[in-house]
This record gives C-alpha cells, structure tokens and sequence, in this order.
C-alpha cells in the first residue's frame, strides 16, 4: 500500500523534527510520508511539486499567506481527493468556524496532542478512502457506459442497410436493442440470380464480447454462405472456426435458411434458435419442430442437419429470437410462445390485407414489435427483441 502523502504547513521551525520524532514508526512503515512547508504560498507550490499529497495539515496564523486563504485556494482546486485538517489554538472558535465553512474537514487544536491529531488524520484518511472507493466504481460505471456504447455501434453496423429489390422475395429485419447489449444480428444477401440465403442468431452473454463474437458470427456466415455453400456445408465451416477461435466458452443460437426460387423451396439448418413459424398463403400456420442440432461454437466436428420444406409464393416465414417470447411487464409476465401464435393468426394470417400487401414483411414485423412493446409497457427490457420476416412473392 503506498503511503499517505501529509503536507504540514506551519511557520514553527522545530515543527518538523517534533512531527518526525512522534510519528517515526509510521514513517519507517511506509504509512505516512511527510512533506513540510513555512506559509501559505510554500504550500501551494509543494502541491505542484508533490500532486498526490493526500492532506493538508495547517497552521491558521503564517506570514505571507495565512492557513484560511490556503484553505481558498486549496478549494478552488476542486480535488475531492485533498483533505485539510486544521491546526487553531483553544477556544478560537471564530476561525475554526470560518475555516470549516472554506473547506476544512477537520481541525485539532494548539498545542497539538499527537494522540488526537493521530486519531484525526486517521479518520481523514478512511473519508478519503470512502471517496476513492466512489470515484474508481464512478470510473468503472463510466467504462461500462463506454462499452455498451461500442456495443451498440457493433451492432448496428452489422444490420444490413438496405432491403434488396428480388422481384420473388420480400423481407425484412428489426432489432430493439436492450440496455444491457446482446448479441442478436440478422442478415440476408444474394448467392446467386435464383437463391437468396438469410440468418438471425443470438449470441451467448452481454456487451463487448457478444458484440465481437456476434460480428465474427455474422461475417463468417455471411462469407461462407456466398460461396454458394449449402446452409449444411456453411454451418459446419463456421462452427469449426468458432470452435477454434471461441473465447469465454460463447456460442450462438443461428436460423440460417437458403430460399431457391427456382424449385420453390427453402433449405435450413436450426443451430439450437427459436422455432419458426410458417404462415401459408392456405391460411394454415406451421411451427417447425425442434431438430437435433446444437448451438455454434461449442462442439468442433458436429454434423449439422439440414432440413428442406416447400416455399411458395405467398408464404411467410416468421423468425424472431428469445428476447420477443421472453419480454416480461411490470408483473414479470412473460410475453411468452402462445400470445405469439395467436397475433401472428389473428392480425397476419387471417388478416387479407396483411396477407396481399406489397411490404408483408415489414407490416408482419411492426405487428409483432408493437405488440411486445404494448405487452411490456415502460418495464425494461434485458434482450435485444429481434424479428426476420421473409415472404415469397
């Protein structure tokens, strides 16, 4: 521990040898270490000259600059790291009360009792560890605040910018990101002039290291997937180099699907994410059943299983992830699966105009963010809610 730093600022010359004598075993300890001064004005310089002096212990009546226009200045340097202690003979009452009002934290009074002053300059040294103690939580706040910032920047860089223009494809993504920062992403691009492949996943944990890992996630997805690779072949690659270069044991959830046009069908892998639903321009609605994959980054060699059903015009594929079925009120009810199926069939599915529109995907979408957000009210959420539409057209 290093040692308290003490300026003693008193116009008594033999001061130092006493204050060195009394005080010689929490010197040769390392406890205390003192620095001394004749007046105001040598105080004031040997706080340039020392800046972590710790407190001040000062006499009221010195030449040049007296100890109450010290405590001033000392003030005015607005260090809540700077304690003075002051040093005022019995029964002055008028100038301990003035110096009190300017800052003092303490006083002892003339002639000093070294057991009292003792005593005093412990008590100042635990309020300025009381303090420290606040300022270092306040400066961990403030780089926590710094890293959700980052966080959110990560994450909405990530998002796809535009909506592409397919001509047999309408889709589209939102994310209301939380407080505490996940790692929920979506995306979609174009393999080639007749297969469109997308993805939503969320990533184990919260700020930073979600951000990066679910950045890492996304472009490796992405990347992979435009080689023209099947949603198989892709989410092997990918789990691989998540295995290999994985930190913190994180993982993430992933829905990643291939639209091909041209025989009408969507190929997907489900890498442990939130199960589906399909509404199908028959007016009938589909939830897809669980599959026996695991989640990415957490099993080097595991053989994805892919999955291929009909995709035909006017269908709608509805994928959200778990911050949508777990959004909680104020009564910590959960939105939950069911209250899910039920607007998806009551507002999407049985509802023509939803159903025809020409931006299906967007009104599905608002429908169910609106509905969350009534559902939770001004509760606060810890999830990102994030919801990928996609329709056949």
């Amino acid at each position: 521990m290093a040692s308290e730093k003490i300026l003693v600022v008193d116009d008594e010359t033999d001061l130092q040898f006493v204050i060195n004598q009394k005080f010689r075993r929490q010197i040769r300890n390392g406890q205390y270490e003192f620095h001394f001064a004749f007046n105001g004005l040598e105080a004031l310089a040997k706080l340039i000259e020392v800046p972590d002096i710790a407190i001040i212990l000062s006499d009221i009546n010195m030449p040049e600059m007296d100890g109450l226009t010290l405590l001033s200045k000392v003030r005015e340097l607005k260090n809540p790291l700077l304690k003075t202690v002051i040093c005022s003979a019995y029964g002055d009452m008028e100038n301990i009360r003035t110096a009190m009002n300017r800052g003092a934290f303490d006083f002892v009074t003339k002639p000093v009792d070294f057991n009292d002053l003792e005593v005093t300059l412990e008590k100042t040294i635990a309020e300025l560890n009381v303090v420290r103690e606040g300022l270092a939580y306040h400066d961990k706040l403030l780089s926590i605040e710094h890293d959700l910032l980052v966080a959110r920047e990560i994450q909405r860089a990530i998002l796809p910018k535009r909506i592409p223009d397919l001509g047999w494809a309408d889709i589209y993504g939102s994310m209301d990101a939380a407080k505490q920062i996940g790692g929920d992403f979506y995306d979609y691009f174009l393999m080639d002039d007749h297969r469109m492949g997308f993805v939503i996943g969320d990533v184990s944990g919260k700020g930073i290291p979600a951000a990066i890992f679910m950045a890492v996630s996304r472009t490796l997805i992405r990347a992979t997937g435009l080689k023209g690779m099947s949603p198989t072949e892709c989410l092997n690659y990918v789990n691989h180099l998540l295995c290999t270069e994985s930190v913190n044991s994180m993982f993430v959830t992933v829905f990643y699907g291939m639209i091909d046009k041209e025989n009408d069908t969507l190929h997907f892998v489900n890498a442990g994410h939130n199960p589906p639903v399909l509404l199908r321009k028959d007016g009938t609605m589909e939830v897809f059943p669980m599959t026996c994959n695991i989640v990415l980054g957490i099993m080097d060699g595991f053989n994805f299983t892919a999955h291929s059903i009909p995709f035909r015009e006017g269908d709608i594929l509805v994928l959200y992830t778990d911050g949508v079925t777990e959004a909680f009120n104020a009564k910590q009810e959960e939105y939950g699966f069911d209250t899910l199926q039920e607007l998806l069939r009551d507002k999407v599915l049985n509802n023509p105009e939803v159903m025809t529109a020409g931006n299906t995907s967007e009104i599905t979408c608002r429908i169910m963010t609106d509905d969350v957000a009534r559902f939770a009210g001004d509760e606060e959420q810890s999830d990102d809610i994030t919801v990928l539409v996609v329709k056949r057209t």
